[in-house]
């Protein structure tokens, strides 16, 4: 049979046991059996199989993974959200849609302890959102901006979805993660000026915290402190080329776990914190790791009938203009993240992708980082956007449509900094050539 039409069922057969509730890695693993069976056989995937798990997983870069995961549960239980939210208010509360730009900052101010989206957003939403729908808030305004804010944990360092782009790629990981920093501090700087001028609009412009003098507001940020230890022992450590991401991330663990077991309010319930965190740590990664080996089985299918060669080729030698072809394979993210979650588009796409825009000449930690600005969005919009579910079900009075239609706003911000990081790459690239080696 026909390579063509094989991949063809191959993919079709991806969608039609996702529409029946499959699971996203059971969906790509049976794809990518039913592909290589047709293209050799049954005797050729077995032999495969035997090895296959362990070759794709057993990557000392993944080891990261779980740590980066540890280190947010451990901040999560200390309550640092609750701490960077009232710093965070005393600073900007004052102003109009103050509350919503507070727990933007609180989002960007955890992500740099935790390397998850859904974790920051669930963080900062059982914090922030009773605040706002205390004010007066409009409930979509409130939930929206927390959902979105939530996707700055995958791209604020330390980030796991970085990892696991430089994993896929075989690109420094120590590069990846520093070229987030630069990126997401202006996705956070242009949501809190979009809130600006959303907050003025309805019953928000009106819904404001107390003004705080100058003085309290100095005192209050002395609250952040943790933040800032493990920012400077995980970040920093990587930027002077003193550790590995992997030794950042075990010295990144280790002092949020100290925070952790010396924190006055957690002291009760340390022994559920603890547990907690190790069993949330183990079932993301293993959620991660299981994504990794169905879509290593379909992605070994389509290398093996040459598909991702032939499509980078034919790209290449098309004429079209490179910044174009580049912008076309962004813009089917958009789609792919209606249905699919950021760790399966990635393994989906980038053994096809990566290859064409390398071979345009692309940088690919600049490519890395408009990945991951992709895939945020698909964190946001229906049917399953991530966020907005976990949203959802922490305020039960908004629907999840509301949820959504707040989160819009959101959307168009984040396809603005997408454009900007586009047309500028310095932006993105400068930082990690400014870093020391080890």
């Amino acid at each position: 049979m026909d390579v063509t039409i094989i991949t063809s069922l191959a993919v079709g057969l991806i969608f039609l046991l996702l529409v029946l509730g499959t699971p996203v890695f059971a969906a790509l693993a049976l794809s990518g059996a039913f592909g290589i069976i047709m293209v050799e056989n049954l005797g050729f995937l077995l032999s495969r199989l035997k090895t296959f798990p362990f070759s794709s997983t057993a990557n000392y870069a993944l080891t990261v993974i779980p740590l980066f995961v540890l280190m947010g549960a451990f901040a999560h239980h200390a309550q640092v959200g609750k701490r960077l939210f009232q710093v965070a208010n005393k600073w900007v509360g004052h102003l109009p849609g103050g509350l919503a730009m507070a727990g933007i900052l609180t989002s960007a101010g955890f992500a740099a302890t935790s390397g998850s989206s859904v974790a920051t957003a669930a963080t900062v939403g059982a914090v922030a959102i009773p605040e706002m729908k205390k004010a007066g808030y409009d409930p979509r305004l409130a939930t929206g901006s927390v959902a979105a804010g939530g996707v700055l944990g995958v791209l604020i360092p330390p980030s796991v979805l970085l990892i696991f782009y430089a994993a896929l790629t075989e690109v420094s990981a120590g590069k990846m993660l520093i070229a987030g920093f630069v990126p997401g501090i202006l996705t956070t700087l242009v949501f809190v000026a979009g809130i600006a001028v959303v907050g003025r609009r309805g019953s928000t412009h009106a819904a404001r915290s107390p003004r705080s003098p100058w003085g309290e507001r100095i005192r209050a940020t002395g609250q952040a402190w943790q933040v800032l230890v493990l920012f400077v022992l995980v970040l920093g450590g990587i930027y002077v080329g003193l550790v590995t991401p992997t030794e950042a991330g075990a010295i990144g663990t280790l002092a949020a776990l100290l925070m952790l077991l010396f924190s006055r309010v957690a002291r009760a319930t340390l022994g559920e914190s603890l547990m907690e965190s190790f069993r949330s740590t183990a079932t993301t990664t293993v959620m991660i790791l299981f994504t990794m080996i169905g879509a290593g089985i379909f992605s070994y299918f389509l290398t093996l009938v040459q598909i991702p060669q032939a499509i980078a080729g034919a790209i290449v030698q098309s004429g079209i203009s490179p910044h174009l072809v580049v912008a076309v394979l962004l813009l089917l993210y958009v789609p792919l993240g209606m249905f699919l979650d950021a760790f399966s588009m990635m393994v989906i796409t980038l053994p096809i992708v990566f290859p064409t825009v390398t071979g345009l000449g692309f940088d690919p930690i600049w490519f890395g980082i408009l990945c991951v600005k992709m895939c945020e969005v698909g964190l946001i919009t229906p049917p399953v956007g991530l966020n907005c579910f976990v949203i959802a079900g922490i305020d039960r009075d908004t629907s999840l449509t509301d949820v959504f239609r707040g989160a819009l706003w959101f959307v168009a911000m984040e396809m603005f900094t997408v454009v900007v990081l586009f047309v500028f790459p310095t932006i993105t690239t400068w930082l990690p050539e400014t870093m020391m080696g080890r």
